[in-house]
């Protein structure tokens, strides 16, 4: 792992995020919604890039062209131009958002591991970052040097290093105007704001636990080794099947339990937790892959709050997604689409004879943010939110309670800082608790509770 000294960008980074959530905890206020400032209003047709065209970059795509009546999707990059040319041909049979696919745009579908850069210099205004998280910090900084508004999907990163280095470039975001959003959606949902302001509020008294699922089946599962292609790369077959890889996709718990991480943060007004520790591995081997399929997490909080996530993805097994939120006053129970209080306070939220997608308001809050000559900024929220999943993920592959003190601290690195498509990347074992071998974190001092 490289070493930082006190001065580099990294620890700068650390010392300035570690200062500022402090001082958030102490003044208790919440950073869920983005902070604004005021630049000069826009009103010119917004070019949009795409990089990463799979499942998500599709519907982001979608969701950018709903959201504002003068764009066009102008330039699209994935690391196949067959699937990149796929997406295009899927865009291009939605009548609401055919018009606003530029008439030019097949001279300006790239592939390839640099794509992102040809995306970015082919002039757009708006980037959609849905690439595995790896790929995060290195592709939002490219795009902010180059002047950018920019969506983050969720995470920012896979590992502490990307954390931080993705909220180095978020200082340059803000000296240059540029909007970012990122993609925990939940807080743009129409039950979830109000039902959180209604916490925040105190509808539910002091808030003294939560209790958080993610129950699903598997979503790419690793396939046999002997289905690898003949003659095809360490790093190509890994990036073929990323989410099995924790360096490309965090694991489960970061690359889709951050939902729920996330909400949980919300609810504590996005306070740094005190520590963390809890258990996870496999159930059902993964041939080659390094993930675990289930997670346990405690998370600490001061005031002897503790915040629990289960985190699960099981073949023919019960599925449910939610939270329940135990207060001093009542009780408020989060579903993906329902929101109520039962106690002292009790309400239901209604749905609304026209329901919006929390996909589209969020970029709808994006777009109109960039047109008033606001500033979205939504880059301290997801930095937090993801450090806290993967404190939840080191705590479980370590076996050990880590403070986010420590975890702030920490050495973790697991993108390379290089990557060959063609080249050799050996595939690191599963961590085990208790096996120091197998573990990915270096704290300054040994001093983790075992």
């Amino acid at each position: 792992m490289s070493e930082k000294t006190d001065n580099s960008p990294g620890e700068t980074s650390r010392r300035d995020f570690v200062k500022k959530t402090g001082a958030i905890a102490a003044t208790g206020a919440a950073i869920g919604f983005p902070s604004v400032t005021f630049g000069a209003p826009n009103d010119k047709k917004l070019k949009i890039g795409v990089v990463g065209t799979g499942g998500r970059g599709g519907g982001a795509m979608m969701n950018a062209m709903n959201a504002d009546d003068n764009v066009e999707l102008w330039s699209m990059g994935d690391l196949y131009m067959e699937e990149a040319t796929k997406k295009l041909e899927m865009v291009r049979k939605y009548a609401s958002v055919r018009d606003k696919v530029s008439e030019s745009i097949d001279g300006r579908v790239f592939s390839g591991l640099d794509s992102y850069e040809k995306v970015i210099d082919s002039g757009v205004d708006v980037i959609l970052l849905t690439t595995p998280p790896a790929f995060r910090p290195r592709h939002f900084k490219a795009a902010v040097d180059a002047g950018i508004h920019a969506f983050v999907e969720k995470p920012c990163a896979t590992d502490v290093a990307g954390v931080f280095d993705f909220l180095e470039t978020s200082k340059l975001a803000a000296e240059k105007d540029l909007s970012v959003l990122c993609g925990f959606c939940y807080r743009y949902s129409q039950h979830g704001r109000p039902l959180f302001e209604k916490i925040h509020d105190g509808a539910i008294g002091e808030v003294e636990s939560i209790h958080s699922l993610y129950y699903a089946g598997p979503v790419k599962a690793m396939p046999d080794p002997e289905s690898r292609p003949d003659g095809m790369s360490d790093t190509e077959w890994q990036l073929q099947n990323w989410y099995n890889f924790t360096w490309l996709s965090g694991d489960g718990i970061v690359e889709q339990g951050c939902h729920n991480v996330d909400r949980i943060s919300w609810a504590m007004q996005d306070t740094d937790p005190v520590a963390a520790f809890g258990s996870g591995g496999r159930t059902r081997p993964n041939n080659e892959g390094n993930i675990y399929d289930h997670f346990s997490i405690t998370y600490e909080y001061e005031n002897n709050v503790n915040c629990h996530v289960e985190w699960r993805q099981f073949l023919d097994s019960y599925n449910f997604t939610g939270d329940t939120i135990y207060g001093t006053k009542g009780i408020a129970k989060f579903g993906t689409s329902s929101a109520e209080i039962i106690g002292e306070n009790p309400w239901n939220w209604r749905k609304p004879r026209t329901v919006k997608s929390m996909y589209d308001l969020e970029h709808e809050e994006f777009f109109g943010a960039i047109r008033s000559g606001e500033r979205k900024d939504d880059s301290e929220w997801i930095g937090h939110s993801t450090l806290l999943a993967i404190l939840g993920r080191t705590a479980c592959y370590s076996g050990k309670r880590i403070t986010w003190e420590d975890m702030t601290k920490a050495e973790q690195k697991l993108v390379p800082d290089n990557i060959d498509i063609n080249g050799e990347l050996p595939i690191r074992p599963s961590r085990i608790p208790g096996v120091p071998e197998t573990q990915d974190t270096v704290f300054p001092e040994d001093n983790q509770n075992a």
